[in-house]
């Protein structure tokens, strides 16, 4: 297994992934999210590939300059998305593209690493806490419509 920084040649590997984690749009949305991520020096791709040269996981990851819920510095950089095919986990593929991406935030001036999950996310909690991701809040978000003209 390797994992290297997603490039423009590679581009089209991670989208089955991209899709495999968060379904509903388009492939032309998703080409103009990677091609945003690789005009933006605070934002990245890691992938993760096979022996065999197929792609298998990926990790997003961000600085974030606003406040992060349980932080205490600027910028932190932020896990946005972590995944990896179901026929390949347990294999320590996920703690490997996250040590990268902490490596990415850390070359950045990061002294704090930090992610969010659903909270209905269970299996997703427990393997961020097996990361050794520590729990700093709950939120139970609202919205209200509102009338008018």
């Amino acid at each position: 297994m390797k994992i290297c920084e997603l490039t423009e040649s590679k581009a089209l590997d991670i989208l089955p992934l991209l899709e495999a984690l968060w379904p509903g749009q388009t492939e032309e949305q998703w080409k103009s999210e990677i091609e945003d991520s690789f005009k933006n020096d605070d934002a990245t791709f890691f992938i993760a590939y096979s022996e065999d040269d197929k792609a298998i996981g990926f990790s997003q990851v961000q600085l974030r300059r606003d406040y992060v819920e349980g932080t205490e510095t600027s910028p932190v950089g932020y896990l946005e998305g972590l995944y990896v095919k179901e026929s390949e986990r347990n294999k320590g593929i996920a703690r490997d593209l996250v040590q990268v991406a902490e490596n990415w935030a850390r070359d950045r001036e990061c002294k704090e690493f930090a992610s969010d999950v659903e909270l209905a996310n269970t299996n997703s909690q427990l393997m961020h806490e097996r990361l050794g991701f520590q729990e700093v809040n709950r939120v139970v978000c609202y919205v209200k419509p509102l009338g008018g003209n």
